[in-house]
């Protein structure tokens, strides 16, 4: 175990770990603390330090100074990378641990935890080391064509960087925002959601420990109005990375937009999964599951549209409902558990809230729609696996993202239709065709307006590849080497190689100069 742990989670006086936020290289403490809650237990997991608008101030403070002493934007590539390689070297022995960690504080399953929780963060961390090496961060570029003169395309960090990190994946979204502007040559200021600050606070010591210079990474633990509202407000900060609802997106974008700041959005989702009449049931039953009930169905990107043509209609909802009732709901420390507890009380009675809407609107509750019963299910915040049929697109549970295992299935007469009311959505972050024809499937998937179409699977966010929303599921462009455009402006430099005034442009406006006396 590294130091980080020792260090940061130290024993409070009931014997709980206390993190602190992370400014200018330094813990920092505050005046008030929050509890970090097991979601499946209700139990204390730790507690974090508060911030307040002030703590906002010091990490945008201690980011500029960092920036403007070029002590990071200055650094070489090659040099920004082996930093992150250190960062992965110290992570991989502390799997065990985070991963039970991250399961604590967000309810998932160990299982999940392991993968996405830890193993994501650590593979994405690998692969933007890889990347700080091969990006192109400067390439001669000709001019008008002429071999009179030169040019060069630089592309140079934006300054100040802000990523506002949300509870349902903190762990791999906190790198998604802070490692590829670090890799920039930016500096990071991140505000973690109150209830899932521990990743980010751990990496922000993995950080210190690898070399990275004080006030680069910074983090602070607040609330979204007043934290999160006056980080994105701020002068000093050129970029706003978030990720979260649309409706606070365009909240960001309206504040953001005072001082013209880049604005990288990923927000909400209701995606269509299709099924097309020659998909391999089997694959796709087991499929259009993962896809709606990931984490307890708490992602964005998340199949909660499933759209059946009528011919297999009935005979998909019963496969899929027999193999709902093998899933084991419970305790997510417990390695047989296949869906865990959602994320708090707000959260569990907004899906119980959303189906009653489900049943007030006439749709046909097929299976689950309530609390789990018996023994384990006392304390925490339980929602059953809940499939709703006769759904019409125009019903609020089809229409609304719900962030819950919460299925609408919408059926369909043809294949016209079907792209009809995948489209017909405000969103547009995700979806899925399921076929055994791949030209066929590749037809419809070039026809749906959603930035990720995943042919025969589903939330295969993959690294290498750009990943973001159209329409109102946001702007912008994560992972892969497209962060890396979004986290850099581009800087041309041009060179007159003739030595001659009369072939430069300005000697066109003003004329030959007199001849010196």
């Amino acid at each position: 175990m590294t130091a980080t742990l020792s260090e940061q989670a130290a024993v409070d006086r009931n014997g709980v770990p206390h993190y602190r936020m992370f400014i200018g290289g330094e813990w920092v403490e505050s005046a008030e603390t929050i509890p970090v809650i097991d979601p499946a237990t209700e139990e204390v997991v730790c507690t974090v330090a508060r911030a307040d608008t002030s703590h906002v101030d010091a990490a945008v403070a201690a980011a500029k100074r960092t920036h403007e002493s070029g002590v990071w934007r200055n650094t070489p590539p090659n040099e920004r990378a082996a930093v992150i390689d250190r960062v992965v070297a110290a992570l991989g022995p502390r799997m065990e641990e985070l991963t039970v960690l991250s399961s604590r504080e967000t309810g998932m399953p160990v299982r999940l935890a392991g993968a996405i929780g830890v193993g994501f963060p650590l593979v994405h961390l690998q692969h933007y080391a890889e990347l700080t090496r091969t990006y192109e961060w400067e390439r001669p570029a000709p001019v008008n064509g002429q071999v009179l003169h030169a040019g060069l395309l630089r592309k140079e960090p934006l300054g100040v960087c802000a990523g506002i990190v949300p509870w349902n994946f903190p762990a791999v979204i906190a790198v998604w925002k802070s490692i590829p502007a670090l890799a920039a040559g930016n500096t990071v200021v991140l505000k973690t959601d109150e209830k899932t600050p521990i990743f980010a606070l751990e990496l922000a010591g993995l950080l210190r420990e690898a070399g990275l210079p004080d006030g680069a990474y910074n983090v602070v633990v607040g609330d979204g109005p007043t934290v999160g509202g006056h980080l994105v407000a701020h002068p000093d900060v050129r970029l706003v990375s978030f990720t979260g609802s649309t409706a606070t997106g365009r909240q960001v974008m309206a504040s953001a937009a005072a001082t013209v700041k880049r604005v990288l959005l990923e927000l909400g989702g209701k995606g269509p999964n299709i099924v097309l009449d020659d998909a391999d049931l089997d694959a796709a039953v087991d499929g259009s599951i993962y896809a709606f009930l990931l984490h307890a169905g708490q992602a964005c990107e998340s199949g909660t549209r499933l759209l059946l043509p009528a011919s297999l209609h009935d005979e998909f909802v019963a496969r899929l409902i027999a193999r709902l009732r093998t899933l084991k709901i419970g305790s997510p420390l417990d390695p047989a558990t296949d869906i865990g507890a959602v994320m708090n009380k707000t959260q569990h009675d907004r899906i119980l809230g959303y189906i009653e809407k489900g049943k007030a609107e006439g749709a046909t509750l097929a299976y689950g729609g309530s609390v789990p019963a018996g023994p384990g299910f006392e304390k925490g915040f339980w929602v059953e696996p809940t499939v709703f049929t006769g759904v019409s697109n125009d019903m609020c549970i089809a229409r609304e993202e719900i962030f819950g295992p919460v299925l609408s299935v919408l059926k369909y007469d043809s294949i016209e239709e079907a792209i009809k009311i995948a489209n017909d959505t405000e969103y547009g972050l995700a979806a899925a065709v399921w076929s055994s024809d791949n030209q066929r499937a590749l037809e419809v998937a070039q026809q749906i307006e959603a930035g990720s179409v995943w042919i025969n699977d589903y939330h295969n966010i993959d690294h290498f590849l750009p990943f973001g929303g159209y329409k109102q599921s946001g702007t912008g462009r994560e992972l892969g080497p497209d962060a890396l455009d979004e986290f850099t402006q581009a800087k041309s430099i041009t060179f007159d190689l003739s030595g001659d005034v009369s072939r430069r442009a300005y000697g066109l406006v003003l004329g030959t100069p007199p001849a010196a006396k």
